[in-house]
């Protein structure tokens, strides 16, 4: 009976084979998805203003350079700004997420998991639910209609996810090491800074790679809260660019292929630390 079983079972090899034979059809198909509106994208950019509508997936018969300087001579502006609100909110959201992260992983307390389980509910609540009341606030604050009405926004959204990774990545840090440093005399500052910051440049990079790309291609609080000329954002600037009657998207796809260099840019910096905060604790030694 065991042979007659065995006979009628795949060997384990094959299994396998054929589940990593499936999972790179599906991981080709997915890439397929995601690449296409890219090449869709950078071709685009380069063509004349009608010939966007005659082959949407075609190579452009000219290649059109003057759609990047025109693009280059209207988005400084919008550049600096948005440069400027999101390096700015990067920093305080990853400046509050250590010292809080590390508050709540040394603080073990009944206390500290009700506080941890707040930022988690940050995650799950969507804050553009609080629009209006969140108008009020700056209208109150009389940031309103300018670019610093942003921040703000964007470090409440960013500061949950920040604890929620750093917490975690934190607790993994022996509590050896940490009370080593503490007979030796150094203060729980030092501490942080000189011991806690280093181990943690995984996970502070995954923190900065997850929230720059909402922070950058945000348009929904730019719309509504830097309505002014001079406080738009990149984002914000290309929609702009859409006419009621015709729209020139080669200009406008150009102006989105610069908008998504800086992210590229950043994340092939980051990228070998953005991998282990992602896959820290995925595996054991």
């Amino acid at each position: 009976m065991d042979n007659i079983k065995r006979k009628g079972r795949k060997p384990r090899s094959m299994r396998v084979q054929n589940l990593h034979i499936g999972s790179h059809i599906v991981l080709s198909i997915w890439s397929l998805i995601v690449l296409v509106p890219i090449y869709v994208l950078i071709t685009g950019s380069f063509k004349g203003k009608f010939d966007m509508y005659k082959n949407v997936f075609g190579l452009p018969e000219k290649w059109n350079f003057s759609n990047y300087t025109d693009a280059l001579t209207k988005i400084p502006r919008y550049f600096i700004n948005s440069f400027t609100v999101v390096v700015i909110s990067l920093i305080l959201v990853l400046v509050i997420g250590v010292l809080v992260s590390y508050a709540l992983a040394q603080w073990q307390s009944k206390l500290s998991t009700i506080i941890y389980f707040f930022f988690i509910a940050g995650m799950m609540i969507p804050i553009k639910i609080a629009s209006v009341q969140l108008i009020v606030i700056m209208q109150t604050l009389k940031l309103h209609s300018t670019i610093w009405a942003l921040v703000p926004i964007y470090v409440a959204m960013g500061v949950p996810i920040s604890v929620f990774i750093l917490t975690e990545f934190i607790r993994q840090i022996p509590r050896s090491l940490i009370e080593a440093a503490l007979i030796d005399g150094s203060s729980r500052f030092n501490i942080l800074v000189r011991i806690i910051v280093p181990l943690t440049r995984p996970a502070l990079a995954t923190v900065a790679i997850y929230n720059l790309v909402p922070f950058w291609n945000d348009l929904w609080f730019p719309l509504i809260m830097a309505d002014n000329d001079k406080a738009r954002t990149l984002i914000l600037g290309a929609s702009k660019l859409i006419g009621q009657y015709t729209t020139d998207w080669s200009k406008i796809l150009s102006v989105l292929t610069l908008s998504s260099l800086p992210v590229l840019i950043l994340y092939l910096l980051m990228s070998q630390q953005f991998i282990k905060g992602m896959t820290s604790g995925a595996l054991k030694e």
